[in-house]
């Protein structure tokens, strides 16, 4: 039997009942299917309990008001942030062209002699805080507007007004970037690094941002 789902996120209610549903089969297959959700379940709950253990950690640290104003722009949650926080540590050592490079966003260049060829990223730097940012990235894009939701408003709450107002700004100026894109028939995968490199500046300018 092959089974694919492919009707919505996986592992939240809908997704569960239709692993259920397709449990019939023989006692090899009920004993191999529930060994496997069984183990499915402890990790994804193992992970929500690690999840909340590192929000109560980000709301109580040093980092904590650099985490509330990067919750500003979309796509970058609490985890999101205290990781890129904690990851880069001391932002001062970038400017907001200069950090980009030290993610690896940046396209990789050859040159020879009066030819200048752009290759793929290159990939240096700190991995995890360049796939968090390609991640956060695609929130740009969803939905094709920028306006604030229920969650963003919230984060919006525990960030002073300068932070909003610089978010906000930044959340405007990718989304309408993910629109050039979309109208220049931009590959996804290779407009969202682009959004990813812009985002991680608009980040460097939340955390030397005064007041």
């Amino acid at each position: 039997m092959d089974y694919v789902y492919s009707d919505g996120e996986a592992w939240i209610r809908k997704h569960d009942l239709w692993l259920r549903q397709h449990r019939d089969g023989d006692l090899a297959f009920t004993t191999a299917f529930d060994a496997s959700y069984e183990e499915a379940i402890q990790t994804v709950a193992r992970r929500d309990r690690l999840d909340r253990t590192i929000e109560q950690m980000a709301a109580d640290s040093p980092f904590t008001p650099l985490v509330n104003r990067l919750g500003c722009l979309r796509g970058v949650g609490t985890l999101t942030g205290f990781a890129l926080a904690v990851e880069i540590s001391d932002w001062h050592r970038f400017t907001g062209n200069t950090i980009g490079a030290f993610l690896g966003l940046v396209p990789s260049e050859h040159s020879s002699g009066q030819s200048r060829v752009q290759g793929s990223i290159t990939k240096t730097g700190n991995s995890h805080a360049r796939r968090l940012l390609v991640e956060a990235a695609w929130n740009h894009r969803r939905d094709y507007r920028p306006n604030a939701g229920s969650v963003l408003l919230t984060r919006w709450e525990k960030a002073p007004e300068t932070a909003r107002l610089r978010g906000q700004a930044g959340n405007e100026r990718l989304h309408r970037q993910w629109v050039r894109f979309i109208a220049r028939k931009k590959r996804p995968v290779v407009a969202n690094v682009a959004i990813a490199r812009e985002l991680a500046g608009w980040c460097w300018s939340l955390d030397v941002l005064d007041g």
